[in-house]
This record gives C-alpha cells, structure tokens and sequence, in this order.
C-alpha cells in the first residue's frame, strides 16, 4: 500500500520566470502548496519558446501581471507578501535592491516571510550574468560542438530550491523564525559533474565505455543501451547470447558490435525482457 504525501498548507509567492523557478514552485504546488506567480507585462520568456512546457508548469498556479518598476503595481504585491509563507525571486541582488525587494527590505516589512533567491553564482558573484550553458560549460559537462540535451543547472537548482524551501519554512515551524537564502544554480550543478571529475564517466571509465556491458550498441535499425554492469547481469547476459558463464568478469568479452547488429532494437529488448537484462532502446 502506497503512503500518501502530506500536502503542505503554504502560500507561496513567485517572482520567478524562465526555468528553474518555474519547475520547483510546479514541484511545490504538487505537494499542496498555493502558488500565485508575479509576471512583467511581457509575460515569462519560457511561454514563448516552450508553451506546451509553460502550461504543463503552471497548472493550478495564478498569474497576476505587475510590472514591478512602478510603485503602484509594486503596492499591488504588498497584501500578497502580507498573506504569503514563501517569496521565491530568481533576479539578481542588485535588480532586487532598486525594487525595494533585497532580503533585508522584504524581512522589515513582512517578518514573517520565508524568502528564496535563486542566482547564478554564488555570493560576491551572484551579480554576474550566466545561463544553464554557461554553468555545465565551467564544469566540463559540455561537448563542444553540441550543445546539452537537458538543462541540467537548471533543473538541478530547481530540485535544490525545493528542498531550500522547505528548509526555511520547517525552521520557521520549529520557532527559529523566517529567514532568507540564496540558491546558486552553478553550485547545484556542481555535484553532477563529480561522476566526469572523478573519472567515473570519461571515456576509459567504467561508466562511460570504458566496459562492454555499460555500453551503446547500434542494431540493425537504431541503438540499444546496454547497462550489465554487476557480475550476475554479465554472467545473465553472456549465458544469454551463448558465450558461457565462465566469463563472469567484465573482460575479455565477445564483439558485441557485431553481435548487436544483427538484430532491429525490437528483437533485442524483448530477447532481453526474456532473459532479464537490463537493455532499452536509445530514444529518437
């Protein structure tokens, strides 16, 4: 029997576009929370270059359109921030400065607000400008020339943010007050290049092809995943294909290359769903 997640009884406050706030009050709103979103007139860049995305995020969240560089929209935020448990801002400290939005303002003027910054960089770099691009290129997560097929800092920081928030607001329950902090996204991402740091996924790596059943394999039509990396799913798959247990090490091993092209991916995964490998196919 499956146990249900409590649903938190919050009301939360974005001033986040673009990405990661988006993705961590989606997550928050899942767990209960109440979630009205701050847009500028122009709206959230993200609704442009990934509607279906955008609408997908802000299912039961409430925009309000305010365009926070004029005092009367900004009195407009007041009774919400008044009403609210969490501000979520993902600006840089100086733009929050000049609104009159920093952490010390927002702390005088409603104490009992919880208050998240997402940034860049963090502390005496949070000013400087970065991207999602830029924080996995300074990590070596970037192949040039192709660019990265997700948004890994990003999504990172939104996981981090989440986690940051119920930090802040679990304090606050236990009587040690609300309080304010910032949320780097290149200091999310960090801990995900430690698998290429530390060897593990470059090349000679164990996981990054440096064995034959932690591997990519074309087939006859597409590509397969292999991922036999403990000795009893070696030992499954070489029975398997007819080359014997007695090669329960990861080497030697027979040319997979051309054992895979022999077959289209469909044969592949079911022969492996009959003999429980784990294989799947390589998504277009």
């Amino acid at each position: 029997m499956q146990s249900k997640i409590p649903m938190l009884k919050i009301t939360v406050i974005t001033l986040a576009i673009n990405i990661p706030g988006p993705v961590a009050v989606a997550r928050l709103r899942q767990l209960g929370a109440n979630v009205t979103k701050i847009e500028p007139p122009t709206g959230d860049p993200l609704a442009l270059a990934a509607p279906a995305w955008y609408d997908h995020l802000h299912q039961g969240v409430r925009v309000i359109a305010l365009d926070l560089k004029r005092e009367a929209d900004r009195a407009q935020l007041e009774p919400l921030l008044a009403s609210a448990d969490l501000l979520l801002t993902s600006m840089r400290p100086r733009a929050l400065a000049r609104l009159r939005l920093d952490a010390a303002s927002v702390a005088a003027r409603h104490p009992h607000l919880c208050q998240l910054s997402i940034v860049g960089y963090p502390g005496p770099q949070a000013n400087e400008a970065g991207h999602d691009l830029t924080y996995q290129a300074s990590l070596g997560l970037v192949q040039p020339p192709r660019l990265p097929r997700t948004l890994l800092a990003d999504l990172a920081g939104a996981e981090r943010a989440v986690s940051e928030a119920l930090a802040l607001l679990l304090a606050r329950a236990q009587g040690q007050g609300a309080a304010a902090t910032e949320l780097a996204l290149s200091a999310a991402a960090t801990p995900f290049a430690d698998p290429w740091r530390y060897g593990l996924t470059r090349p000679e790596g164990v996981l990054g092809g440096g064995i034959p059943g932690y591997n990519l394999y074309e087939t006859r039509d597409g590509w397969v995943a292999l991922a036999a990396l403990e000795p009893h799913f070696w030992r499954r798959f070489l029975d398997a294909m007819g080359s014997g247990g007695e090669n329960a090490g990861i080497s030697p091993a027979p040319d997979l290359a051309h054992f895979f092209r022999q077959r289209p991916t469909a044969e592949w995964l079911a022969w492996a769903r009959a003999h429980d490998i784990p294989l799947a196919a390589v998504a277009e």
